[in-house]
């Protein structure tokens, strides 16, 4: 079932947007909009609005793969974290997973969900089959990105919970599926994107 990528640009355009468009985010919008059509696990566009929202949060509106931090590089987004993890920003850590290990790898967060710590990199790896642990960066790369966010939804690869928990013929939980990612935080606000997107894309 393709979709009306016109009216899908013209309408996010202006709901989420400010009624301006940068390439990258268009760029990012239609890689996953492609590999929605093509993936044939799915024709449920609340699921493809869910996913989009995610991105659209989690990189803060950029819709192109990213570090922890927001950083340019490795080496900035190390030293951010490890001066939060210093001061007592970041109580949830017990230990600082983006340090690099003894193969010089850090194991940050990045993509357009960010995968942290080398076991969840080892996990998209195998679902995904893109050498993730043996070089994490190509998380920063945008098909690889696109295919960690579809599978680790799907499959509910990040937390073990799934999109098809929460979006089913009787079923639309767009505050719940936060927990796909991330427990509820921010859930109200991301089911909210979601809602628009599935406006965008004709529901």
């Amino acid at each position: 079932m393709a979709i009306d990528r016109k009216a899908f640009f013209d309408d996010v355009r202006g709901a989420l947007y400010g009624g301006r468009l940068s390439s990258g985010q268009v760029e990012g919008l239609t890689a996953l909009l492609d590999r929605f059509e093509r993936g044939g696990e799915t024709e449920d566009r609340r699921v493809l609005a869910y996913m989009l929202a995610t991105a659209h949060h989690e990189t803060g509106g950029r819709l192109q793969p990213v570090r922890e931090t927001f950083a340019a590089t490795d080496a900035v987004a190390i030293d951010i974290l490890d001066r939060a993890f210093a001061a007592g920003r970041l109580p949830q850590v017990s230990a600082p997973y983006w340090r690099r290990d003894g193969e010089g790898k850090s194991w940050l967060g990045r993509g357009l969900v960010q995968i942290t710590h080398r076991r969840n990199y080892a996990r998209l790896a195998a679902l995904t089959g893109i050498d993730l642990v043996g070089r994490p960066e190509l998380a920063m790369e945008m098909a690889a990105a696109v295919e960690i966010l579809f599978v680790g939804m799907l499959r509910g690869a990040f937390t073990g919970r799934r999109l098809g928990d929460h979006f089913s013929a009787g079923n639309a939980d767009w505050v719940g599926a936060r927990q796909i990612v991330n427990g509820l935080d921010r859930a109200e606000k991301v089911a909210g994107y979601g809602r628009a997107f599935f406006a965008a894309l004709g529901g």
